[in-house]
């Protein structure tokens, strides 16, 4: 530079999303945009400068750090309704849990009826939070992405319950605990989902994110459907007499990781209304035919005989039916969305300022 200050040029350009991207015009700028929050006025709100010798840009965001429990704004510290109402939803099974509390009180076990609770709110929780990806794309609402962290994290609060209750179950016993936990079948795979479960939490900050890097936390955070295959396993392996409920939850599963299979396969982000009907038919399809093998051969019975049972409604209706009915729901929901018309964002011409930034 021999003393000389350099200039460099900046591009700004106003984009219809609301947020105000910053290129480099040079060969060796950074390849990556760099998204800035947007004033009323279209100016930036953060301070941008250089420090001597380095490549780098630090970022004040001031004005938009929010407490980390403020769970109900959203990064911008502004109140969000969405943030509002899943916390709702999180919160509803304890409201349900106190109304219950004098029936769970007379009950023959209370702490055993709050483990399966809590056990149960986690299961439906993880399936909430796989079905973030699916519905944002299906229902045309990009910002429920904002609250899938916030569903994961209420997930483990309430598997992290459900192995505290069984301890209390077990009068604080923790050598009794370990001894149960390694020399059960179903509390082992019921163990290894919760550790799985307790990393993924532990790995959901934004710091573990660029501690770990953006592909390699994606892969790490890919065991979530394994975890879920154990989380079935150990409900199915709880139930005892009725399982009608774990086969429709094991369907809804296998709905919401068909859908990925079938976007990966057809390459594409979003299904179409008749593939989105193809994949609803296949899934109840295979509910049946899985509920009839597995009473077949638990009661050693045919399974034809028990597909037959299926359309008689007077005995009540199967898990196959159910899952088809929520299939046909998401197409519905599909087919409305995308007719309806998509609120128009007004296009504002692109401006160009030119940032002089000084390089000692």
């Amino acid at each position: 530079m021999s003393g000389v200050p350099c200039l460099f040029r900046w591009r700004l350009e106003l984009r219809p999303a609301r947020e105000v991207v910053i290129n480099r015009d040079e060969s060796k700028c950074w390849k990556n945009a760099i998204n800035f929050p947007e004033t009323r006025r279209g100016w930036l709100k953060d301070e941008v400068w250089r420090q001597s010798g380095r490549k780098t840009a630090r970022f004040r965001r001031n004005r938009y750090m929010t407490s980390s429990w403020q769970v109900w704004r959203d990064k911008r510290g502004r109140l969000s309704w969405l943030r509002v109402a899943v916390l709702v939803l999180l919160l509803a099974p304890l409201g349900k849990a106190l109304f219950d509390v004098e029936t769970i009180m007379h009950g023959a076990r209370p702490i055993n009826e709050l483990i399966h609770r809590a056990g149960f709110w986690a299961l439906v929780f993880l399936g909430i939070t796989l079905a973030v990806t699916p519905f944002r794309r299906i229902a045309r609402y990009g910002n429920l992405i904002d609250v899938r962290r916030m569903l994961g994290v209420g997930c483990f609060c309430y598997i992290a319950a459900h192995l505290m209750l069984y301890v209390a179950d077990q009068r604080y016993d923790l050598g009794k605990v370990a001894y149960e936990i390694s020399h059960r079948v179903y509390l082992i795979i019921g163990g290894i989902a919760w550790l799985g479960l307790a990393v993924l939490a532990a790995t959901s900050t934004d710091g573990m994110m660029r501690r770990l890097g953006g592909l390699r936390w994606r892969r790490l955070h890919q065991i979530v459907y394994a975890i879920a295959l154990l989380a079935l396993i150990h409900y199915f392996q709880q139930t005892k007499a009725d399982v009608t409920v774990p086969i429709f939850v094991a369907g809804l599963f296998l709905w919401l990781i068909a859908y990925r299979v079938l976007a990966w396969w057809q390459e594409k982000t979003e299904l179409t209304t008749l593939s989105l009907l193809a994949l609803s038919v296949v899934v109840s399809a295979l509910v049946f035919a899985g509920e009839a093998i597995g009473i077949g051969l638990a009661f050693h019975v045919s399974p034809l005989r028990v597909l037959s049972v299926a359309f008689d409604f007077a005995a009540g209706i199967r898990p196959g039916w159910q899952v088809l009915a929520a299939g046909l729901a998401v197409v519905a929901l599909d087919a409305v969305r995308a007719r309806w018309p998509r609120r128009g964002v007004r296009a504002r011409p692109a401006s160009s300022v030119v940032i002089p930034v000084k390089v000692r």
